[in-house]
């Protein structure tokens, strides 16, 4: 109620992004997730592919319902999507997960991908459901061998033209 000028009068960009705001246990302060994917990334853990292409995909998704504007919560700028929910937990901790992500680094390209553009739409056009991005991993998960297959066909085409 009241649109994202609501939002910004109870809470400030540096409340969101310290994790003083209400939600679920760890997935409130942004720093210390993104310490905790640069751990990952480090430990060789998480693929760092996956990261930025979600990344990627759900900013490409909010800038283009940013410029619809349909509802209010598409007007919430887009850098700020990434604050004030459990993006940043999603991309470092659960669509990294090595088992059933894709294997390929292309595919993971893909995988992140559309995670991040799936999740956005979940989150900003279905009001029921405000926090999208476990239902995009799981939808994008039953994806990942598909995806795997689609990229590895392309590179056994492309040897067998070579040879």
């Amino acid at each position: 109620q009241g649109g994202w000028e609501k939002v910004t009068e109870v809470y400030t960009a540096s409340q969101m992004w310290w994790g003083s705001i209400p939600g679920s246990i760890g997935e409130t302060c942004k720093p210390l997730i993104l310490a905790g994917a640069a751990f990952l990334i480090f430990t060789g853990v998480a693929s760092w592919r996956i990261m930025v292409s979600m990344f990627l995909g759900a900013a490409v998704m909010s800038l283009l319902l940013n410029a619809w504007g349909a509802t209010p919560f598409m007007e919430v700028p887009w850098y700020y999507q990434f604050w004030m929910g459990s993006f940043f937990f999603a991309m470092a901790f659960m669509a990294t997960d090595p088992v059933t992500a894709s294997g390929t680094n292309r595919g993971k390209w893909y995988y992140g991908f559309f995670i991040g553009f799936l999740g956005m739409i979940i989150r900003v056009l279905n009001p029921a459901y405000p926090e999208g991005w476990m239902l995009a991993i799981l939808l994008m998960n039953t994806f990942s061998p598909l995806i795997d297959h689609i990229v590895l066909s392309g590179n056994i085409k492309k040897r067998l033209q070579r040879a």
